[in-house]
C-alpha cells in the first residue's frame, strides 16, 4: 500500500509564528506558499467549512507576504505594476489589484494597503513580486526601497469575526469599514487591522509585525472566543470555489490576463495612468476575450484532487481546462472553476470534464456560485 508523501519542513520552507499552535491543535495538512507553510485543513474540509460558515475561525496566513515600497517614488512604482487606477488611493484603504507584465500576463493579485502617501504595503499571493518590482525601479530609475518586513497576518474569520476582535481589541473593532484599515492596541503595541481575508463570510486580519506578541494574541483570541465555539482554520477550499475566489498559481497564472480572470473591473485601461502592459491589455480588450474563468457544476458524487488540469470538451474537443474542484455538500456534487474558450462559457452550457478516473459530464455555471436553495 502506497503512502502519501510528506512535506519535509527546513530552513527553506518557513514555520510562522503561530505554527506551535496550530500545530497543537492538530493541523491535517500543509501546503508550500511563498517559501512557507500554509495550513490546508484541521478536521477534514468539509467540517472546517462548515465551521467557517457558522462560527469563527483562527487562520495563520503569515504566508501572505507584505512587500513594503516606500520612498519618493513609491507611488508611481506601484501604478507601474497594475492596471487599476490608484491615483486617487486614499491612506488608511485596502485595494484588489492585479499585478501585470508587459504582456498583461498576471503576475500577482495582492491587496495594496496604503500606509502613507510615500509608503504601500502588497499583501501577496504566491509569487515573488519583489523581484519584480526591484527590476522595474531599476528599469526605470525610481528612487524607492523595497523589502520584505516582518509582517505575518492572522486572520480572524467568519460570521463571529467581529463580536471576538472587540472582545479582544475594544469597540473601536466596529469603526473599520469594508477593505478599511486602523491601529488598535494590543500587549502595548498597535496592531494594523483590516477588515478583509480571503472567504465570504466576513472578518478581519491582523498584521502582526511583533512575533514576539504573536502567541499570546493567538492565546487571548483564542480564550475570549471558546463560547463562540472558535478554533483554527485556514482558506477553505470548498468556500473559497463556491466563493468564486481566484487562487493564482493555480486557477491562475502568468499566462492568464486579468481580463481572462474576469477582474475587468480592476483594469482602468481607458485612464489617464502609465503601468508596464496596457498596450497589451488594451489590445486584448478591443479584438475581444477568447477565454475566461467560468464555474462548473460537475454531476459526481465525490471529486479526486486536481493535481494538474483537466480538460473540458465538447463533443470530443477541447474548450478549455478545469483549474480546481471539490465536493460541495451544499450542492451535492462538485464545483469548479475552469478556463473555458468564448463558444463554450454561457452559463448552462454541457461540458465534459475528462478526469483521471473518466469522462464526466458539467454545466457551465455563474460565479460566484448561487444558492442551491
Amino acid at each position: 500500500m502506497s503512502l502519501a508523501p510528506e512535506i519535509w519542513s527546513n530552513t527553506r520552507v518557513r514555520s510562522t509564528p503561530f505554527t506551535s499552535r496550530i500545530e497543537a491543535y492538530g493541523v491535517g495538512a500543509y501546503s508550500v506558499y511563498n517559501h512557507m507553510l500554509l495550513p490546508l485543513k484541521f478536521v477534514s474540509v468539509e467540517d472546517d467549512y462548515w465551521h467557517l460558515k457558522e462560527h469563527v475561525q483562527l487562520w495563520d496566513v503569515s504566508v501572505q507576504r507584505q512587500v513594503e515600497i516606500s520612498g519618493p517614488d513609491a507611488a508611481r512604482l506601484v501604478q507601474l505594476m497594475t492596471p487599476r487606477d490608484l491615483t486617487k488611493s486614499r491612506v488608511g484603504r485596502c485595494y484588489y489589484a492585479p499585478l501585470v507584465d508587459a504582456r498583461g500576463g498576471l503576475i500577482n493579485d495582492p491587496v495594496i494597503l496604503k500606509l502613507a502617501e510615500d509608503r504601500f504595503w502588497l499583501s501577496i499571493s504566491d509569487s515573488d513580486v519583489a523581484l519584480w518590482a526591484k527590476g522595474l525601479a531599476h528599469g526605470f530609475g525610481l528612487s524607492v526601497e523595497i523589502f520584505e518586513p516582518t509582517v505575518d497576518p492572522l486572520a480572524v474569520q467568519g460570521p463571529k469575526a467581529e463580536q471576538l476582535m472587540e472582545r479582544v481589541f475594544g469597540s473601536a473593532i466596529a469603526d473599520i469599514k469594508f477593505f478599511g484599515f486602523s491601529h488598535v492596541d494590543f500587549g502595548g503595541h498597535d496592531f494594523l487591522v483590516a477588515r478583509t481575508g480571503w472567504s465570504k463570510q466576513g472578518g478581519f486580519e491582523i498584521y502582526v509585525d511583533r512575533p514576539d506578541l504573536a502567541g499570546s494574541l493567538w492565546d487571548a483570541l483564542y480564550e475570549a472566543g471558546r463560547d463562540l465555539e472558535v478554533r483554527p482554520g485556514c482558506p477553505n477550499l470548498i468556500e473559497r470555489i463556491e466563493g468564486g475566489l481566484i487562487s493564482y498559481g493555480g486557477d491562475a497564472t502568468i499566462d492568464d490576463s486579468p481580463l481572462q480572470c474576469r477582474l475587468e473591473q480592476y483594469c482602468h485601461l481607458d485612464a489617464e495612468i502609465d503601468f508596464v502592459g496596457r498596450e497589451a491589455l488594451r489590445a486584448e480588450r478591443d479584438h475581444g476575450v477568447t477565454r475566461a474563468i467560468s464555474g462548473l457544476l460537475i454531476d459526481a458524487p465525490s471529486i479526486p484532487s486536481v493535481r494538474d488540469r483537466w480538460t473540458v470538451s465538447i463533443d470530443g474537443e477541447s474548450v478549455g481546462d478545469l483549474r480546481s474542484a471539490v465536493r460541495s455538500p451544499r450542492y451535492g456534487r462538485g464545483v469548479g472553476l475552469a478556463m473555458l474558450d468564448r463558444d463554450a462559457w454561457d452559463i448552462g452550457t454541457a461540458v465534459t470534464v475528462e478526469s483521471p478516473t473518466g469522462p464526466i459530464p458539467a454545466t457551465v455555471a455563474s460565479v460566484p456560485f448561487t444558492d442551491p436553495e
